[in-house]
């Protein structure tokens, strides 16, 4: 099979997608809503560890997911993976609330490698945990990027916390969190404010969407980004 069908073949699988400035993926012919690495629970466990870091510091992601269901009305939201950093605090309670109070909607886990709360404490929520990658229509959901692809498919996952450095004259640079494209792996931003993001290395054949303020930009100009 050429490169050329292929890449016909992809963008046909993102054209699906829409890409939100809020750092998530929406397919609207589905109702469905993806998001990666929220990390609820980050700062409570910063402080279990003696490092005081307010609680409120969440409180904007919450507002704006809660935003996002309000004004797409998903049918189902997927998280790929790291819903929460690390083990049980009571953020959790405050997690587990959110998602309680949204009756119509289905909540899917993909399970990632921060997710490490005990298992009782997820048959309590109404999230439904998937340990592996999950297959929906052509679409292969997973926490970190899959190394191996059926072909014809789109892996969307998590983990790497994508951002693009953008260099200007002298010194002065800026990065942005990213969508990140590779070959047919789609490796979505950090949802969570409390996450940072890892300067990715562009490859040619890489695609990288910028995250702003205000709007989703492709970047075409792989010798101006590093």
């Amino acid at each position: 099979m050429n490169s050329t069908f292929l890449t016909i073949q992809l963008d046909s699988l993102l054209d699906s997608l829409t890409l939100l400035k809020e750092k998530a993926l929406w397919m609207p012919a589905k109702k469905r809503l993806f998001l990666a690495d929220t990390h609820f629970g980050k700062a409570g466990h910063f402080r279990k560890a003696g490092i005081p870091i307010p609680e409120e510091i969440h409180t904007s992601d919450f507002q704006k997911l809660g935003r996002l269901l309000a004004n797409l009305q998903p049918r189902e939201v997927y998280i790929l993976g790291d819903l929460f950093h690390s083990d049980w605090n009571g953020e959790w309670d405050a997690v587990n609330a959110f998602f309680h109070s949204y009756k119509n909607i289905h909540f899917h886990l993909i399970l990632g490698n921060h997710d490490i709360l005990k298992p009782f404490h997820y048959r309590q929520s109404v999230l439904q945990v998937h340990d592996t990658g999950l297959v929906v229509d052509e679409f292969i959901l997973s926490h970190e990027p899959l190394h191996a692809i059926p072909e014809g498919k789109l892996n969307l996952c998590g983990h790497l916390h994508p951002g693009i450095r953008l260099r200007g004259k002298g010194r002065q640079h800026l990065c942005l969190p990213c969508f990140f494209l590779r070959k047919d792996r789609l490796i979505l931003p950090a949802f969570g404010r409390f996450t940072g993001a890892s300067s990715v290395q562009v490859m040619e054949g890489d695609r990288i969407y910028a995250i702003t303020p205000n709007e989703v930009i492709p970047l075409n100009l792989p010798d101006k980004v590093g």
